[in-house]
């Protein structure tokens, strides 16, 4: 899975999780509504900065948001022939 879309699947479910509407979510962490739809849909990936306002506004650290992040990819790629040996 692209990084791009692991972001905002872990964004979006993160969000729901929360309770908040993306333009809830946005206005929590003073960012635009649209960019919020952006990143959710993998169009756009945010800075550090706006990384931090998202993870403040969902009340987890930006560390723990990266680190599902990671999860996500590490359990969406395909195991190649040559590991599987």
């Amino acid at each position: 899975m692209e990084i791009g879309l692991a972001f905002g699947t872990v964004l979006r479910q993160k969000r729901k999780a929360a309770g908040l509407t993306q333009e809830q979510l946005s206005y929590e962490a003073d960012i635009q509504r649209n960019y919020v739809s952006l990143i959710e849909r993998g169009v756009h990936q945010p800075t550090v900065a706006v990384l931090f306002k998202l993870a403040r506004a969902l009340n987890c650290t930006p560390a723990s948001f990266i680190s599902e992040v990671e999860l996500l990819m590490a359990q969406s790629t395909p195991v190649s022939a040559a590991t599987q040996k």
